[in-house]
C-alpha cells in the first residue's frame, strides 16, 4: 500500500489539514496558509474523499466519473498521473492524508478536518452557538462549487448535496427543539436565523424547531362599505397590516400582498382563489365606516370547500384602528389553532405610529405605491408619504414605504434622473433602518444603490443580511435571488426565486426572473411555462419570446415579442424625453425589434443594432433599458459594454440576468475577450471572489 503524505521525524503525525467544502474548494495548511490544487481533477479526488470520508473509491470508478469521454485505458493512465500529482502536492504537509493501493483510494479522516465536519460536530456535541457561527461563516455557499466533469459526476455530487442537506436539516431540527425546551431563546433565534440564511427554500416550507407543518393562509382584500368611498384605502391598510402581522407568526405562511390584492374585485370562487394562491385557508371581510365609527367583519374560510369556519364582528372607532387590527390578527390565529387542532403562537402587534393623521396619510400613499403604474400615481404617493413623515418623523415603516416609492419611480416611469431617485431611496431606507434596525426590506433596497456604485459585493452583503432578518418576506427573498442571478449564480439563485414565487405566486414581475433563470440552466420548456404565466398576469412577453426563440420556433417568438406593443403606456413607458410615436410608427418599431431579437436572421439583427446606435446617440438616458435589454439578447457586446459598463441604473441593472445563457448570440458577451475587464471594472469580479464564480465561467488562474 502506498501512503501519500509523510510521518514526522518523531514517528507521529503533524497537524491536520483543514478543507473548505462550501463554496470554492480550498485547503488551509498547518501553517495557516490557504492554497488551491492547480490540477482540477486531483482537486476533485481530494474533495470527493473529504465530502464522504467514510467511503473509499475504486480506481475504476474515479477514472470513469472524472474522465467520462476517454477510453478506459486512457482514463486509468490519467488517474495514475493525477494521483502522482496529488501525492507531490500533499507530501510537504504533515499527516498521512491518503491511502492508495492497486484498486482503491481512501482518506485518513483522522488527519483532515472540513467546515462540514466542524459544523456537524458542533451540532452533535450540542455546541449550538458554535454551530450558528459556523453556519453564518458558510452562508449560502453551495457544496463544492465550480466542480463540473459531466452528467455522472453531477449526479453523484447532487446526491451527496441532498444527503448532506437532509442530515443538517435533521440535526438543526433536533438542536432547535432542544433549545426550545431549555428556554434558550437567544441561541434558538441565532441558530434559526443562520439556518434560514443557509436554506431559504426550507425557511419557506418549514418552520424549523416545530414538528407540525406550516398552515398556509391568504388575507383577501376587504370590501369597503359606506358613503366615504374616498377612504377605501382604510380597507387596504387593514389587509396590508394583517398580512404583515400574521406573517410574523412562526407556524403560519401568509401569501404575499401582491398576490392577495390581485384578487380584489375578482369574480372567482373562493376555492379557486385558494388553489391559485396555494393556501389552505382564506381570510376575507369588510369594513363599514360612518363618520368615525368603524365596523370590521371578518370570516375565516376553508380553502378547499369555501365554507366558513368562523366569523366575528368588531365595532370601534377609526381612531382605534391599531387595536382593531391586533384583535383581528390575534383572533384569526386563535381560530386557526382550533381548526388545525394545534397551538399557533399569536403574532405580536406592531407599533407603527401613535398619530392617526400620519397613519391615514401613510395608508393613502402606500395604497398608491403598490399600484405603481399610472400618470402621476407615484408622485402623489411620494407627496402623501412625505406629509405623513412631516407629522411623525419617527414613523419607520413610512420611511420604508417612501424608499420603495422612489425605487418604483426610478424603474417603472420615464424618469429623467434615475440615479437621483435612487439616492433619495437610499436616504429614506437608511432612516428606516436607524429607527428600526431589523428592517430587511430597507436593506434589500439599499442593495440597489450599491449596484449603481459598482459595489456588487456590498449589494450582496445587504441582500443576504436582509434575508437573515426577514426570511419569509417574498420581496426580500426575491431581491437576493435576483442579485445572484445578475451575477451569473443561476443555480444558487433559483431556490430563492422559487421560494418567493411559492409565497407570492401572482406577482408577475418575479416570473421574468424565473423565465430567465430556467433558460440559463437550459430548461427551455420550464422557461416557456414561466413566461406564459407572466404573460397571463399582464406583464410583457419579451422574456417569453426569447425563450420561444431558443426553442427554435422563431416565427412564434417574433409574434410574442411584437405583442408587447399592446402594453405601451400601461406597463411599459417610452424612454424619458423621447418624442411620442404615431401608432403606425410604433407598430413598425416593434416589428423591427421583434425580428432583431427573435428571428435569428443576421440582417434583422443588424437593422435593430443600428437603431440601438441611433437611440444611444439621441435619447436623454443613453443607458435606458430599451437599449440595454435588446443589446444583450442580440449579443451586441459593444453596446452592452458601452451602457452597463459606463452607468448602472435601477432600471437597467436587471439586464445582467440575461447575459448568462449558453445560447447564441448571447454567449458572445460572456465569451468576449474583454468581458473579464468589463466585469472587473463594474465590481463583478470582486463579488465572484467572495460569493462564487458564475455557473458558466471557471475561475481563471489570474485576472488581468
Amino acid at each position: 500500500m502506498q501512503v501519500v503524505g509523510h510521518i514526522d521525524k518523531a514517528g507521529g503525525t503533524g497537524p491536520n489539514l483543514h478543507v473548505s467544502l462550501f463554496g470554492i474548494f480550498e485547503l488551509k495548511c498547518p501553517d495557516g496558509s490557504v492554497t488551491l490544487i492547480s490540477n482540477r481533477r486531483a482537486r476533485a479526488i481530494l474533495a470527493m474523499l473529504c465530502l464522504v470520508p467514510e467511503q473509499s473509491f475504486s480506481r475504476r470508478y474515479l477514472s470513469k466519473i472524472l474522465w467520462p469521454d476517454r477510453f478506459e485505458a486512457q482514463a486509468r493512465a490519467s488517474l495514475r498521473q493525477c494521483l502522482s500529482d496529488l501525492g507531490k502536492f500533499l507530501a510537504p504537509i504533515n499527516g498521512m492524508i491518503l491511502e492508495v493501493n492497486r484498486s482503491r483510494v481512501s482518506l485518513n479522516p483522522a488527519h483532515v478536518t472540513t467546515d462540514l465536519s466542524v459544523l456537524e460536530t458542533a451540532l452533535k456535541e450540542s455546541r449550538y452557538g458554535d454551530a450558528a457561527s459556523e453556519l453564518n461563516n458558510i452562508g449560502s455557499k453551495p457544496i463544492l462549487d465550480q466542480f463540473i466533469f459531466g452528467p455522472e459526476f453531477e449526479l453523484w455530487l447532487n446526491t451527496q448535496r441532498e444527503a448532506i442537506h437532509r442530515r443538517l436539516h435533521q440535526a438543526v431540527h433536533v438542536a432547535l427543539k432542544n433549545l426550545d425546551q431549555s428556554g434558550d431563546e437567544k441561541t434558538y433565534a441565532e441558530l434559526l436565523a443562520a439556518w434560514n440564511f443557509r436554506s431559504p427554500a426550507t425557511a419557506h416550507k418549514s418552520s424549523l424547531g416545530r414538528d407540525e407543518s406550516l398552515a398556509r393562509l391568504a388575507v383577501l382584500p376587504f370590501q369597503f362599505v359606506g358613503e366615504n368611498s374616498h377612504r377605501d384605502y382604510l380597507a387596504d391598510g387593514i389587509v396590508d397590516e394583517l398580512i404583515t402581522t400574521l406573517g410574523r407568526a412562526p407556524e403560519l405562511r401568509v401569501a404575499g400582498r401582491t398576490s392577495s390584492f390581485h384578487f380584489k374585485d375578482a369574480k372567482m370562487s373562493l376555492p379557486d382563489i385558494a388553489q391559485a394562491l396555494g393556501v389552505d385557508h382564506l381570510v376575507e371581510g369588510s369594513i363599514q365606516l360612518q363618520e368615525n365609527d368603524m365596523r370590521v367583519s371578518v370570516r375565516l374560510i376553508k380553502g378547499d370547500s369555501g365554507f366558513e369556519v368562523w366569523s366575528q364582528r368588531y365595532d370601534g372607532l377609526a381612531d382605534d384602528i391599531f387595536a382593531l387590527q391586533d384583535a383581528v390578527a390575534q383572533d384569526v390565529t386563535c381560530e386557526l389553532s382550533k381548526v388545525l387542532k394545534r397551538t399557533l403562537d399569536a403574532p405580536g402587534g406592531r407599533v407603527l405610529t401613535s398619530n392617526k393623521n400620519a397613519y391615514d396619510l401613510y395608508l393613502q400613499g402606500r395604497s398608491l405605491t403598490t399600484r405603481a403604474f399610472g400618470d402621476g400615481v407615484l408622485d402623489t404617493a411620494i407627496s402623501l408619504l412625505e406629509k405623513s413623515l412631516d407629522i411623525d418623523p419617527d414613523f419607520a415603516e413610512c420611511w420604508t414605504a417612501l424608499a420603495e416609492a422612489h425605487v418604483y419611480k426610478s424603474v417603472y416611469t420615464p424618469c429623467l434622473d434615475r440615479l437621483t431617485e435612487c439616492e433619495k431611496m437610499a436616504e429614506h431606507a437608511r432612516r428606516a433602518i436607524f429607527l428600526t434596525p431589523d428592517q430587511g426590506h430597507a436593506r434589500a433596497m439599499l442593495g440597489i444603490l450599491k449596484w449603481t456604485k459598482n459595489d456588487i459585493v456590498g449589494a450582496l452583503d445587504l441582500a443576504f443580511e436582509a434575508v437573515r432578518l426577514e426570511p419569509t418576506n417574498p420581496d426580500v427573498v426575491i431581491r437576493l435571488g435576483s442579485f445572484l442571478l445578475y451575477c451569473g449564480r443561476t443555480r444558487q439563485a433559483l431556490p430563492y426565486i422559487e421560494a418567493a414565487i411559492d409565497q407570492d405566486p401572482i406577482n408577475a414581475r418575479n416570473y421574468a426572473m424565473l423565465t430567465t433563470a430556467r433558460l440559463n440552466v437550459g430548461d427551455i420548456d420550464g422557461s416557456i411555462a414561466a413566461g406564459e404565466r407572466m404573460r397571463e398576469l399582464g406583464f410583457p412577453a419579451m422574456w417569453l419570446a426569447v425563450a420561444t426563440a431558443a426553442s427554435g420556433d422563431t416565427e412564434r417568438a417574433v409574434q410574442q415579442y411584437r405583442s408587447t406593443r399592446q402594453l405601451m403606456n400601461t406597463v411599459i413607458f417610452p424612454p424619458a424625453g423621447s418624442t411620442p410615436m404615431s401608432p403606425d410608427a410604433m407598430d413598425a418599431y416593434w416589428l423591427m425589434a421583434a425580428k432583431g431579437v427573435c428571428s435569428g436572421k443576421a440582417q434583422d439583427r443588424d437593422i435593430y443594432c443600428n437603431m440601438l446606435n441611433m437611440l444611444h446617440a439621441t435619447l436623454h438616458d443613453k443607458y435606458d433599458p430599451t437599449i440595454v435589454l435588446p443589446a444583450i439578447w442580440m449579443g451586441y457586446t459593444e453596446m452592452v459594454f458601452k451602457t452597463l459598463g459606463e452607468r448602472i441604473t435601477p432600471a437597467n441593472f436587471f439586464g445582467f440576468m440575461q447575459i448568462w445563457s449558453e445560447r447564441e448570440p448571447v454567449r458572445q458577451i460572456w465569451t468576449h475577450p474583454n468581458f473579464m475587464t468589463f466585469s472587473k471594472n463594474i465590481g463583478m469580479v470582486k463579488a465572484w471572489e467572495k460569493y462564487g464564480w458564475p455557473d458558466l465561467l471557471p475561475r481563471p488562474a489570474s485576472i488581468d
